[in-house]
């Protein structure tokens, strides 16, 4: 695993910074054009490290917890380093069938002292890490804060309480509850932004995974604390050169391809922060006196282009995916592994091609997209400098050509590869950004609706220094109704909230993004309303936080946990939590959706093979919304096929219920052996014959249980009811080691 620096992924609280105060720069993007870094591996000859000396290290930081492991029970893997980093590092992975049940891990060691930098571990029991977790999050907090002081210098660490992992809380009930942690390190009390150790605590209070960056551990220097300007002076100066405009912003739930567009006001400035010492301007580029101006907003394409094919094809897209991704190396061979039809996640009709770069020691694989209509691109990646780095073809390319060569290198690509799309986007507003350690210039060219600038909707290329297109990426999303501006508040009013509400954090930051640099410097960051996840609604003049308003709250007596679990992980689907009633009765949709959910990632299908589309009913088609639940429930087997046909409108009741859950346990075989289980329930003569043993099997593992020696197996169910078994349900899937295939 690489540090966060080397995949080029800002934190959450850096990354919403740059989208509240450069909203045309995209976090997202220099991300991904970044994260080819591949590792470089280095001639065995040249090691001295031995898998011994490593799992002595190993079990040294972890005493006594993985005596089970023996030595045959690691791997180690080559040293290596990365292109811009020349500190080796070795990995060590173990594997063991622990009482049945898989233990996983793996870690990494950095430099000559083989200090610990990554760690991750998969028990072989983690059933009271399961929701509800044995440990509270303020628990998991003070195992988290005790495994800390494990590492050197853990006292000049601190928590960082605006960190926030959008991944923890989209996960199965099979699946251990999940605490992350981020310690950002400080010097003189304040907070350095790049160094920092992340610690993720599971449900039980085991630590699962850390990462701990150790790019600070060699000789940097600092800004002089003394010597800070004011902070009183910098926030006057911040607010001489305050503007905001109106911007869309798109929120994109990923798990079930709701889109949910909102007008804001944002601060239209290109500007990270002001040096504390000097007063200049940071942006991603770097250090400057001038406070950088935005470009008037220009479209790529005056008028609509044509697309070169309407009528691609499957043979069309691989004849081009292999003249594009051709390499020139007796060394590495292409091969195109699969050209199947499918959906991204953006909802888009594409053409996904899967193809390897096969070369002496292993190979490297990743996707390109095409649109399914024009075959234009949608995204696509140049690996192919990377791995020949790799094998040492070839070094770093040399910074050859200018900033605007390569913006008409950029443009010149996209009416080449993406020429349809470029009527709706705009030319980078902002300035060019150059990453200096890997000779790449990255692009945003933003998407522009009704003359107004979409946060979170761009085209993304970057371009090598030599002039070669490595990236391009059209993060095309399809909106049907655009928010009106009839009623926003005024842009006067607007600048003044902001205005208002405006503080600044003193941070040690480098000086530029992609700038190779030893020297941290004091720099004043903008923040606004105290929340770095706020954005001013553009209709009512409220702070609205991206975070909060998503959490969703049900009241309830005995299921309300559950309830809003459920929610909250996207498994239960309610519209309005206002007008949810959790008594309500669940229909066969809603039912079998929850339990799918819960212990499976329908929206997985996104990502995987779809070429063997199968219809189990006829009016469940591939364009039905639970297309997915029903035939991941049929694939599993909770579903039969008796019936041509399924009727998911129609209540559930209890006696169903029973029989889905103990398919889903793979109990069926068991369930149908007539003549071993006895009712003692007092309605017992309720139940069908042919389901006696599925509502007894569902009753002694504890998944429906009786009232008043009554198991009411006409019963509907209804949502409360629901949550509570469905969590049961998960615990015993988790227990049985039930894998579910996607």
């Amino acid at each position: 695993m690489k540090n966060l620096r080397k995949l080029g992924i800002l934190t959450l609280s850096t990354g919403l910074a740059i989208g509240v105060l450069a909203p045309n720069v995209s976090a997202a993007s220099l991300g991904n054009e970044q994260q080819n870094n591949v590792k470089i591996q280095i001639s065995q000859v040249d090691s001295v490290v031995t898998k011994s000396q490593l799992i002595k290290k190993f079990k040294e930081f972890f005493p006594n917890q993985f005596n089970f492991l023996n030595d045959s029970d690691f791997n180690m893997g080559s040293g290596h380093h990365f292109p811009d980093d020349d500190t080796i590092r070795f990995d060590l992975s173990f594997h063991k069938n622990v009482n049945g049940k898989q233990v996983y891990g793996s870690v990494s060691f950095v430099g000559d002292k083989l200090e610990i930098g990554n760690f991750y571990y998969q028990p072989a029991n983690a059933v009271d890490a399961l929701f509800p977790a044995k440990l509270t999050k303020e628990k998991a907090k003070e195992a988290a804060l005790a495994f800390l002081k494990k590492f050197p210098e853990s006292s000049e660490y601190k928590l960082d309480t605006d960190f926030y992992d959008y991944y923890s809380s989209n996960q199965l009930l099979t699946e251990p509850i999940r605490y992350p942690f981020s310690f950002i390190r400080t010097k003189n009390s304040i907070p350095i932004q790049d160094q920092r150790i992340q610690i993720t605590v599971l449900g039980n209070g085991e630590v699962s995974d850390f990462n701990r960056d150790l790019s600070g551990s060699g000789s940097l220097s600092y800004d002089d604390v003394t010597k800070v300007l004011p902070k009183n002076e910098m926030i006057s100066k911040v607010k001489e050169n305050l503007s905001v405009d109106l911007h869309y912003i798109i929120d994109f739930d990923y798990r079930t391809g709701d889109k949910n567009v909102k007008l804001v006001y944002q601060p239209t400035s290109n500007v990270n922060g002001v040096h504390a010492l000097s007063g200049e301007w940071q942006t991603m580029n770097g250090f400057t006196a001038k406070y950088p101006e935005q470009n008037e907003m220009v479209k790529v394409s005056a008028q609509p282009i044509e697309p070169k094919q309407t009528n691609f094809s499957l043979a069309d897209a691989k004849t081009f995916a292999e003249k594009l991704l051709a390499i020139d190396s007796k060394d590495i061979k292409l091969r195109i592994e699969s050209v199947d039809e499918r959906k991204n996640y953006n909802g888009q009709d594409v053409i996904s091609i899967q193809y390897m770069y096969e070369y002496r020691n292993g190979g490297t694989g990743t996707n390109l997209e095409l649109d399914k209509h024009t075959g234009e691109i949608i995204q696509y990646n140049d690996i192919k400098n990377d791995l020949r780095i790799d094998i040492g073809e070839s070094k770093k390319t040399a910074h050859t050509i200018s900033s605007e060569e390569a913006l008409n290198q950029a443009v010149k690509y996209l009416k080449q590869y993406s020429p349809s799309y470029l009527h709706n986007y705009v030319m980078p507003t902002g300035e060019t950004y150059y990453d200096e350690e890997r000779g790449v210039y990255l692009f945003s060219f933003p998407r522009v609706v009704n003359n107004i600038l979409v946060s979170g909707d761009q085209i993304s290329v970057s371009v090598s220094a030599d002039g070669s297109l490595l990236g391009l990426n059209v993060n095309n999303i399809d909106i049907e109704n655009w928010p009106s501006i009839e009623k926003v508040i005024s842009k006067e009013k607007a600048k003044a909230i902001y205005l208002n509400q405006l503080n600044l954090d003193l941070q040690y930051v480098k000086e530029g993004f992609g700038k190779k640099s030893d020297q941290y410097h004091l720099v004043y960051t903008p923040i606004f309303n105290e929340n770095p996840f706020n954005y001013l609604d553009a209709n009512t003049g409220e702070w609205t936080s991206r975070i909060e308003n998503n959490r969703k709250v049900i009241s309830h007596p005995w299921a309300e946990k559950e309830l809003n679990y459920l929610i909250q992980a996207g498994i239960l689907n309610v519209k309005d939590v206002k007008t949810f009633d959790a008594n309500a009765k669940v229909t066969k949709s809603a039912a079998l959706e929850v339990i799918m959910k819960s212990i499976s990632y329908i929206d997985a299908d996104y990502y995987y093979d779809q070429r063997n589309k199968s219809q189990s009913f006829e009016n469940i088609k591939p364009d039905h919304p639970l297309y997915q639940v029903v035939e991941r429930a049929v694939s599993q087997g909770v579903l039969g096929k008796e019936a041509a046909t399924l009727n998911l409108d129609e209540r559930l009741t209890r006696e169903e219920l029973a029989v889905w859950y103990v398919r889903t346990l793979g109990l069926e075989q068991a369930a149908k052996s007539q003549g071993i289980y006895q009712l003692k329930f007092a309605d017992a003569k309720d139940v069908k014959a042919e389901n006696i043993g599925y509502v007894a099997l569902a009753h002694s593992l504890g998944l429906l249980t009786t009232s008043n020696n009554k198991f009411n197996p006409k019963q509907e169910v209804a949502y409360a009811d629901l949550s509570i078994s469905a969590v049961r349900l998960a615990h015993e899937v988790y227990k049985k080691g039930i894998q579910i295939q996607y």
